[in-house]
């Protein structure tokens, strides 16, 4: 299974204060053994909010633009993991080895699955189905190029 493990950001790192070097060695640390153990399959950091974007949808009208930042710091996201584990317990057990990623604050770490095809049911038709893998072959290609 693949889940997404989110950094919650902080009004810290909202600032877009980097992190000192020994935080970048511990984390590189644990981001060693992550991948060492087959679970890592990417990891990034992000940027502020204030440097970023929203688009807002809403039905019959043309979507807007917001511009950073973002007030709501608890809904924002400093960075993230994308993992293959075998359940969400290994999850869990990856991510309390995790250095604190906010130090001298509370970090926050969520954990989502990502859909897999079998979860998205009849709906997800073989044409539909067909049309996702290529475009997943496509990407890998082109990571493969790069």
């Amino acid at each position: 299974m693949r889940v997404m493990v989110f950094v919650k950001a902080t009004p810290h790192s909202e600032t877009g204060a980097m992190p000192t070097e020994e935080m970048f060695a511990e984390m590189g640390r644990y981001n060693e053994q992550l991948v060492k153990a087959g679970i890592m399959l990417a990891a990034e950091g992000l940027q502020p909010s204030s440097k970023g974007k929203r688009v807002v949808f809403q039905d019959g009208k043309k979507p807007s633009v917001l511009d950073g930042p973002f007030t709501e710091t608890k809904e924002l996201i400093a960075g993230y993991w994308l993992w293959q584990v075998r359940s969400m317990e290994e999850a869990l057990e990856w991510a309390r080895r995790c250095p604190n990623p906010m130090p001298g604050q509370e970090g926050v770490i969520e954990i989502r699955p990502v859909y897999d095809m079998a979860d998205l049911g009849e709906t997800f038709t073989p044409e539909l189905r067909a049309q996702e893998e290529g475009l997943r072959a496509q990407m890998e290609q082109r990571q493969k190029a790069t």
